[in-house]
């Protein structure tokens, strides 16, 4: 059967939409009328049974075919009682049952029903999914932030994250969909109002004018029959409205709405006895004194054993707690998660707590989130789960990055303060607390709330808390994204790029190199603040280049001219640059110097002569800074990396580029030269 589903239900569906046409006997008309019954019957037991709304998502289309189903047969019932006076055996005995020997009382509860039906049960039920639509949409973006927070802190994997975003996305179409779907069921409530006028009206008319019946037996008849037809419709349209309300109120739970109903409305003794308690009053108010009396002492009697019950599920429960825990830490394998070491923590002291706190108005959490995201931008790295922990160890206002456990930076902030720096053009001095600003090493002020417009007039950068950790932060991870790059990473970096260049990776990995050898490139170009985004051309690169040597610092210097122009676009502004050359002696020099080995190349240079360099370069350099410039340094291309080296215990970060990584259409002019 349900290898065949999408069939029968096509199948059905169009069998419905004939029913409105075609005409069909009595006894197929009893059939269809109690699958109708059946069908509604099992859609409200779903209903109460389910744990989520998402648990039946079916529900709006499902609601449209039962209504379309319904309505085809109020139109071949309606069909049958005027032109045959005869609906059928399910008709007749829901109106006889009705009705019975009392006409009147029959149609007043017959509109009774109608009543709750539309008044109540369908009105309530549109207006809780339309408030269920809006909030659950207003609720999306501050649930994404939610799961980002959460992915973003560790607590939940990538997998995870995914298919949390794909349940809100869900959540949203299936609220919306029942907030149309809802019309429905009013629109069905209606039609059953107009169709009963019309049974009872027509039915009197065709009675009397073409079938020859008085008055007396024409309105018994017909009312009989249109009674019962609309209780045989309405009687299921009540049940799926039930559901629907049911659905649209129903709250994610562990468990179904019975045991919930049980659990919540009988988790309270004390309100079992206070009620015992006032029901016993009632008895000698003048109400009925034995049911008072009896309910009085059965609610009495279900809140003592419930207080029993409570009290031994808590001693059982803080047993098997205690036993659990010393079991636990009893296991071996316990020991192994004192192991772990995660890339990277922030640490922060008790004071800066409401920053990172959603509910008190913080947005660290999302800063950290665009964080990981400016770096897969900027470096072409995913940036591991950042770790947030507080420690009251450190001051209030202290915090501490961490890189796989060991403290790389530290700094200290002035809750409700500005940290105002002078990018060079600002005018004046301003009070406060002087110090230095914790990612670049600039002299800074703190500042409180009343100065912040006069330091953005005065031409001071000013920035809050937030923004100077999340800076920090920022900073920390390109310093040290060579050692967040793992192996496990660029394995996945080349499983996303094997999902649209697959014959490249089959190429490379591991016919030419091993993922070792790919992890040293790509970890030699994060050292010197490279990005590695364009994958392609470095796997390219390497494919046409790593048949001839498997050394990694010379495929790097291979790959580095590949990236030419975004080498030059990251370090050089606009379409002229100032640069530090090297002298002819100084380059032949360094080439004598370099030893090959069965391991590599590396230099061996006279520690004097390397002092020399050293010295003329330093004051290059500050020659270059006294302009106003950042430091440039151009070497040929066989000397750059092991000139970079030399420069690298000189100035930190300096950046040395050789001539095959610029541009052409770049102006280069030399400024200053390194010789010995």
């Amino acid at each position: 059967m349900f290898k065949f589903g999408d069939i029968i239900v096509a199948i059905a569906v169009i069998a419905i939409v004939l029913l409105i046409i075609v005409p069909i006997p009595t006894f197929l008309m009893d059939i269809l009328l109690t699958i109708n019954i059946s069908l509604s019957l099992i859609i409200l037991i779903i209903a109460m049974y389910i744990k989520e709304p998402l648990q039946f998502s079916i529900f709006p289309s499902l609601l449209l075919i039962t209504t379309l189903f319904r309505l085809s047969l109020n139109i071949s019932s309606t069909r049958l009682i005027l032109g045959n006076a005869n609906a059928g055996s399910v008709i007749e005995a829901f109106g006889n049952f009705v009705i019975g020997s009392n006409t009147i009382v029959g149609i007043l509860i017959y509109l009774i029903i109608m009543v709750i039906q539309f008044m109540v049960i369908t009105k309530g039920a549109e207006r809780v999914a339309e408030v269920s639509a809006r909030f659950t949409l207003d609720a999306m973006p501050g649930k994404q932030m939610a799961i980002d927070a959460d992915l973003n802190s560790g607590l939940i994997s990538e997998a995870e994250a995914k298919e949390r975003r794909k349940k809100i996305q869900r959540e949203a179409d299936f609220y919306g969909a029942m907030d149309g779907a809802s019309k429905f069921v009013k629109g069905d409530a209606i039609a059953g109002i107009i169709i009963t006028i019309i049974n009872i009206t027509a039915g009197f008319i065709i009675g009397i004018l073409q079938k020859g019946m008085d008055l007396s037996e024409a309105a018994k008849v017909y009312t009989n029959l249109t009674v019962g037809d609309g209780l045989v419709s309405q009687i299921p349209a009540l049940l799926i409205s039930t559901a629907t309300g049911i659905i649209v109120t129903r709250a994610a739970s562990e468990s179904n709405l019975g045991n919930d109903m049980t659990r919540q409305l009988f988790s309270q003794p004390r309100a079992l006895y206070i009620a015992s308690g006032v029901l016993f009053l009632l008895a000698f108010t003048g109400l009925p004194a034995l049911p008072n009396i009896m309910l009085s002492l059965l609610l009495a009697f279900m809140g003592y054993n419930l207080d029993r019950t409570i009290k031994e599920t808590e001693k059982e429960e803080e047993a098997i707690y205690q036993d659990n825990e010393a079991e636990e830490m009893r296991k071996p394998e316990n020991v192994m998660s004192l192991l772990q070491v995660d890339p990277i923590e922030l640490e922060f002291g008790y004071g800066i707590l409401p920053l990172v706190d959603v509910n008190q108005g913080g947005d660290l959490l999302d800063r950290l989130v665009m964080i990981r995201r400016q770096c897969a931008l900027d470096l072409g790295i995913v940036v591991p789960i950042i770790r947030l922990r507080d420690n009251i160890q450190l001051k209030p206002n202290e915090y501490v990055i961490k890189i796989k456990g060991t403290d790389v930076a530290s700094g200290e902030i002035v809750f409700d303060n500005y940290l105002a720096m002078n990018p060079g053009t600002a005018e004046g001095d301003l009070e406060g607390i002087k110090t230095v600003e914790p990612a670049f090493g600039l002299p800074a002020v703190w500042i409180n709330e009343s100065q912040r417009e006069k330091a953005e007039m005065m031409g001071y950068t000013v920035v809050d808390p937030p923004s100077i950790i999340a800076t920090h932060l920022t900073e920390v991870i390109k310093a040290h994204a060579a050692e967040l790059l793992g192996r496990q990473e660029v394995q996945k970096l080349i499983d996303n790029l094997k999902e649209t260049y697959p014959a490249l990776v089959d190429e490379v990995l591991p016919k030419i190199l091993s993922l070792g050898e790919i992890h040293k490139v790509l970890t030699n170009l994060l050292k010197e603040n490279v990005s590695i985004r364009d994958m392609v051309t470095i796997m390219e690169t390497l494919a046409d280049y790593g048949v001839l040597t498997k050394d990694p610092d010379i495929l790097t210097e291979y790959v580095r001219q590949a990236l030419s122009r975004s080498i030059t676009k990251r370090f050089i502004n606009g379409k002229k640059a100032k640069v530090i050359t090297l002298g002819q002696e100084l380059e032949q020099t360094i080439m004598d110097s370099v030893q090959q080995t069965d391991y590599g190349s590396y230099i061996s240079i006279d520690p004097n002569i390397t002092q020399v360099i050293a010295r003329n370069l330093m004051k290059e350099i500050q020659k270059f800074m006294s302009m106003g410039e950042q430091p440039l340094i151009l070497t040929s291309p066989s000397v750059r990396m092991y000139f970079r080296r030399i420069a690298e215990g000189v100035s930190p970060g300096i950046v040395v580029l050789s001539y095959n990584e610029i541009d052409p259409s770049v102006e280069v002019q030399s400024i200053g030269m390194v010789n010995i």
